[in-house]
């Protein structure tokens, strides 16, 4: 089989590329607004971008044309944790997926606990496998609806010691929890 891409669209485009692109991370981003309210979400278009400074990617979807608090408080604070979500709390990650009102505290809303961050303000999860303080180092608006697309620089890795084989994360220690296309 073969698809012409432009020939997909919307729902359909977007069904496609997810199940193309497999197995695909989830970072799970804490962020701050001005006023230190805190948020904490989900998102599966990550990837790593470069080492040398280490840099991710994370794109951010709109909601009915507006920015997602994830990407309205990154563009004021410029700065996040980003976690790798493992299989013990999977259930409070997609907890943290839901769609609520800004200000809401997600880490609240999936009983959470919260620590500080050593460089950047959003705290971080508590006794996370792995969380990696960020700051933003370049936004995108890409495509068309349009996404936001945010380059982070890591400037603070927290390794959890029983996901660590010879001083680094080990996949099946860590068990990390990715999406594999399917229902969307």
């Amino acid at each position: 089989m073969q698809i012409a891409a432009r020939d997909v669209r919307g729902r359909d485009a977007y069904r496609l590329l997810i199940a193309c692109l497999i197995p695909r991370p989830i970072a799970w981003v804490s962020t701050v607004d001005l006023g230190d309210r805190v948020n904490l979400a989900p998102f599966s278009f990550f990837g790593g971008v470069t080492t040398s400074p280490p840099t991710v990617m994370v794109s951010v979807g709109r909601r009915r044309g507006q920015h997602k608090d994830t990407a309205r408080n990154l563009l004021v604070s410029r700065e996040c944790v980003i976690h790798i979500c493992d299989r013990p709390l999977a259930e409070q990650m997609v907890a943290t997926s839901a769609e609520v009102d800004h200000g809401v505290d997600e880490f609240e809303l999936a009983g959470l606990a919260k620590e500080p961050a050593v460089d950047v303000r959003p705290p971080r999860i508590a006794g996370a496998a792995i969380a990696m303080e960020a700051r933003l180092e370049r936004h995108m608006e890409i495509g068309d609806g349009p996404n936001d697309l945010f380059l982070l620089e890591i400037v603070r890795y927290h390794l959890r010691d029983d996901v660590l084989v010879d001083g680094l994360p080990d996949a099946a220690a860590l068990r990390a929890v990715g999406r594999l296309g399917g229902a969307a």
